[in-house]
């Protein structure tokens, strides 16, 4: 049975203090940025309107076999958005397409990020052959392009959409591993870490304890950025036909649309709203990762 002392108590209650006034002080600074308020805004109402899709929309509004209307029909105050090929109300497919979207960029960031991270941190940390191989590994993936390798694993692989994220997540990692690697570099340089190393703190401890906690503020900023991205690329496989073609998704809406005809036949309300849609959610996350990097580096000076 383990007993908490007064003193144990009073440190971790400072250090819960310590964390509220440095989250305090990142929201006022993130306020003074209306894109990154205007992003998250955004984001929060796409993210609230994805989770009540059954709710808003009903729950069967992806069926091809009850579909409510017509094919291709028009705008109308019954479907303000229109209907696709089978009949299913557009806008309905757009907020069930966001659910998709939104967990596959979300996912492959995180899963882009945790590679570029361990990486990063290693080949930082780590001098001698191991950086050298972790880095010219880095190389290679920096100069193939990133689309063409997701669209080769994508294809070899089942059509799924762990599928996408997989393909996403580990051809998109280098840029996230030469920044961290950068950022550690210039952390273990500073003196705490020698005192650290001196005290007896192994490879484990100085990477865990005080080269992640110093990145992450990269790595945040820089998922932001990447989840938008991913977003993009989902759109892209899915429009390829490389995506589950049994889940609605933004990319597979703009592909039905082409297979239907929408293009040729002029029915823009079939078109436009997924795109539409995907460039919203970008650019949302665009702005949060502006604001958020300018909050963690006030040297870029970024006000928007």
């Amino acid at each position: 049975m383990t007993t908490t002392t007064p003193a144990s108590a009073s440190a971790r209650s400072l250090a819960r203090a310590r964390k509220r006034q440095s989250l305090a002080r990142f929201w006022r600074s993130y306020r003074a940025h209306k894109g990154g308020l205007w992003g998250l805004g955004l984001l929060l109402l796409i993210a609230l309107v994805a989770i009540l899709a059954p709710v808003l929309v009903g729950a069967d509004a992806q069926s091809v076999t009850s579909a409510p209307g017509g094919p291709l029909e028009g705008p109308s105050a019954e479907f303000p958005l229109g209907t696709d090929q089978f009949g299913r109300s557009v806008l309905a497919l757009l907020v069930y397409g966001a659910r998709v979207s939104l967990t596959v960029g979300l996912l492959a960031a995180f899963l882009c990020v945790a590679i570029g991270t361990v990486i990063g941190i290693v080949a930082g940390h780590f001098r001698g052959w191991y950086a050298t191989v972790l880095m010219r590994v880095t190389d290679w993936f920096l100069v193939m392009p990133t689309l063409v390798l997701a669209i080769a694993l994508a294809t070899v692989m089942d059509r799924s959409m762990w599928t996408v994220i997989i393909a996403i997540g580990v051809t998109t990692w280098p840029t996230t591993a030469r920044l961290v690697r950068a950022q550690t570099l210039a952390v273990e340089s500073r003196p705490y870490i020698e005192r650290a190393r001196a005290l007896g703190g192994g490879h484990g401890h100085v990477m865990t304890r005080h080269v992640l906690p110093n990145v992450m503020p990269l790595v945040l900023a820089q998922t932001t950025m990447i989840i938008s991205s991913a977003i993009l690329t989902e759109a892209t496989l899915a429009f390829l036909g490389l995506s589950d073609p049994t889940i609605t998704s933004w990319g597979g809406m703009l592909q039905d649309a082409r297979e239907a005809g929408a293009v040729s036949a002029g029915d823009w309300w079939y078109l436009a709203p997924p795109g539409i849609a995907i460039a919203v959610v970008a650019l949302s996350f665009t702005l949060c990762g502006r604001a958020i990097e300018s909050v963690l580096n006030p040297k870029l000076g970024v006000r928007s």
